[in-house]
């Protein structure tokens, strides 16, 4: 996708400098930065401090950050332990140890040279397929936006919320893929975007992108969503996700539960959009995720350009106050119209899973 007119990965490996380049999305949407990442210890700390952030691209972090280790310290014991420092680095998207553990399992019994020219190549598949499979998130999802303006024959108006997009991914994005192809059959559609406090990533990043591609868009607070659908102002909803069980509960930025009670409530569609790499096919009961409990601070102080035209951040809660900060929800199957894969469409529960997973 692009930003400024050239087209962008959100990560990549520098052949010649023997670095991974990153966008820092703390940065954005007021300044882009293109930063370098040169030890396991700087993977470890862009996915921490959301510098990356999206289940997919902190798994293609993660397997980078395995490049990285080997480069540093070719030594078997010293890569076991930043794959655990890795996975640890962030608990509740389950990319990041679905991609350790690929490379993993890629590397057992390799030496030397063989080693490393292996992670890199295992790290830039695992991005490569990433592309390709929210491509085809994107064209299994264009069929539904498709039927529903081959109905209204107006703007589709879409919401979604945090940011699903391609800066979540390594290109296309996930609840943004439908979107863009889309845009790009000329059919006439209009984005809602969540704020998603505390961080805004639906302000800062969502629209941001939306922004780049010149895609109609307009930022509504978190709790908007409801009186727009009461109104009949949403056609449909399409959100990612960090993990989604076998039985099609899905855990997502914190937000979500409250937007498809309100899609349920309203009878309007409640999508998911989300590569395979982000099913958790083990973990059983949605109560048994890592909910992330994040910086409190996330919450009480918000960024913004002061009047020197730079970054600062800015006290808006009592300085007394104690806060919460949860990271992410689970919204229960129930409430999920379809599941939109790589594979294709399916109901959000294990009979549907099955039959695009075999």
């Amino acid at each position: 996708m692009k930003i400024n007119g050239v087209e962008y990965k959100t990560i990549w490996f520098d052949e010649e400098k023997q670095v991974v380049k990153i966008i820092d999305q703390t940065k954005l949407p007021h300044k882009f930065i293109i930063k370098e990442l040169s030890s396991v210890k700087d993977a470890i700390n862009a996915i921490k401090t959301m510098e990356v952030r999206g289940a997919p691209l902190i798994g293609a972090t993660a397997a980078f950050g395995i490049v990285l280790a080997i480069l540093e310290n070719n030594n078997n014991q010293f890569l076991v332990n930043a794959s655990k420092d890795l996975i640890r680095s962030r608990p509740t998207a389950i990319n990041l140890k679905w991609a350790v553990d690929r490379m993993a399992k890629k590397l057992s019994g390799l030496e030397g040279n063989k080693l490393l020219k292996s992670s890199i190549s295992e790290a830039k598949l695992i991005c490569d397929e990433d592309i390709s499979f929210c491509k085809n998130i994107g064209i299994n999802g264009l069929k539904i936006i498709e039927e529903i303006y081959n109905k209204k024959k107006n703007t589709v108006n879409i919401l979604t919320h945090c940011n699903a997009g391609w800066l979540a991914t390594i290109d296309w994005g996930t609840a943004t893929s439908p979107i863009y192809h889309a845009h790009k059959k000329g059919i006439p559609i209009h984005i809602w975007v969540d704020e998603t406090r505390p961080r805004n990533q639906g302000a800062n990043l969502t629209s941001y992108e939306l922004n780049e591609e010149e895609i109609p868009n307009t930022i509504i607070a978190d709790n908007t969503g409801g009186i727009l659908m009461q109104r009949g102002q949403v056609d449909m909803c399409i959100v990612g996700t960090d993990r989604t069980l076998s039985n099609g509960d899905v855990c997502n930025k914190i937000g979500t539960y409250l937007k498809a009670l309100a899609a349920y409530d309203n009878k309007v569609p409640f999508y998911v959009a989300l590569p395979s790499s982000t099913i958790d096919w083990n973990l059983k009961n949605s109560k048994d995720i890592p909910i992330e409990e994040r910086d409190p601070k996330e919450l009480s102080h918000v960024d913004g350009i002061n009047k020197d035209n730079k970054v600062d951040k800015v006290l808006i809660y009592p300085e007394k106050s104690k806060s919460l900060n949860l990271a992410f929800d689970v919204t229960p199957a129930k409430y999920v119209t379809a599941l939109i894969t790589e594979k294709g469409v399916c109901d959000a529960s294990s009979e549907g899973l099955k039959k695009l997973f075999h």
